[in-house]
């Protein structure tokens, strides 16, 4: 049996009325912050439970223009994961700001009680990262950034419906950070992200910022950047957006089975699954002893597993600058040798899943 990791062939299977819906916004001629875009803010905003949201062209623009509406420039710190994505330490940079990196936790995300510590008189922002649809505990960093009155970005682009206590990702701080990647739980057909936001001020910068600082078309309010998503991903984006809570539902049904499974394994490790949290396991990870036997086992066997990441990102060559180096974050380094992430999305089959589990379970019994 081969199980494979990417299921939009399935997710795009049947899109009949999509096709519809996309041959009448073509003959509207409406490309460019049209009538279906504001459509899918709202809805994702009313999704979310925000005021506001603001579609942009990638994930990682959503990071950028939060840190550029509150103001993070040339010389400031942010303080981040030492264990995220590319994507989210490139945002930093791409205002001029420097990543100060945290180590995580157990849970895969940046652990609290270090942030403290980090903190400088540079620091401009704080930009927990809500790892593998698994959130930071912002009941502990938010009071944080309040002592300090440091602002609070949430990466949110991987934590659609994530939530603590009930209050979701993406609402906690100024603002929320979100991707719509084809790989993520809700997604378009190309790069695509949405910023959400309570704050009205905030919400009347990033509209600005996010077409030119454009206020109307002879006039130039502030010096933007060209980053819309396109009305043509927000006729794609709501068509899916209906199913959401459905997608959020499988996938945390399928990590479920996963979990009772495997904690009969005493060679992998599952992260604590807080009875508060809405984990929407946007990866299915979990550490494992003889990592990367498993994982050539594995692919052998047709699972297509993927480590997320062997290399975490504050020993990546583009920011050795900083001079970081091997150790400086103890449990980054050690989850980086053991971090494993199965197919968990919502088109698996129970049979598929079962053969992921029989084929770890063969893999350590021989």
């Amino acid at each position: 049996m081969k199980v494979r990791y990417s299921y939009l062939e399935q997710q795009f299977q049947d899109t009949e009325d999509l096709w519809q819906d996309l041959r009448k916004f073509v003959a509207t001629g409406d490309f460019t912050l049209g009538k279906p875009l504001n459509e899918f803010e709202q809805r994702f905003a009313e999704l979310i439970g925000s005021r506001y949201a603001v579609g942009v062209n990638s994930g990682t623009d959503a990071i950028k223009l939060s840190l550029k509406v509150l103001g993070v420039g040339y010389g400031d710190e942010v303080i981040t994961a030492a264990n995220t994505f590319v994507a989210t330490v490139g945002a930093i940079a791409e205002v001029g700001a420097i990543p100060v990196f945290v180590d995580c936790d157990d849970t895969f995300c940046m652990d609290p009680g270090q942030i403290e510590e980090a903190i400088s008189e540079r620091t401009k922002a704080i930009l927990p990262v809500h790892y593998t649809g698994y959130m930071a505990d912002l009941r502990r960093i938010l009071p944080i950034a309040d002592r300090y009155r440091i602002p609070l970005v949430e990466d949110a682009c991987q934590a659609i419906l994530g939530a603590i206590d009930g209050k979701t990702a993406g609402t906690w701080g100024r603002t929320g950070a979100f991707s719509l990647h084809p790989l993520k739980n809700l997604n378009v057909w190309a790069d695509g992200g949405v910023i959400v936001t309570d704050d009205s001020e905030i919400y009347a910068s990033l509209k600005l910022i996010r077409n030119h600082g454009l206020l109307d078309r002879d006039t130039v309010a502030v010096l933007g950047c060209n980053s819309r998503l396109d009305t043509i991903q927000a006729v794609v984006g709501n068509w899916l957006l209906p199913s959401t809570h459905q997608i959020t539902k499988k996938r945390i049904t399928n990590a479920t089975y996963y979990d009772k499974a495997f904690s009969a394994l005493p060679e992998i490790n599952i992260p604590p699954r807080p009875s508060d949290y809405q984990i929407v396991y946007h990866l299915y990870m979990v550490l494992a002893d003889k990592r990367d036997e498993l994982l050539r086992y594995c692919i052998a066997n047709g699972i297509e597993a993927k480590i997320h990441y062997p290399v975490p990102i504050y020993l990546q060559p583009a920011l050795l600058h900083l001079g970081n180096k091997q150790g400086d974050y103890p449990v980054a380094d050690k989850q980086a040798k053991s971090i494993i992430t199965f197919p968990c999305d919502q088109h698996l089959t129970r049979q598929e899943i079962d053969y992921v589990i029989q084929t770890v379970t063969n893999f350590y019994q021989n």
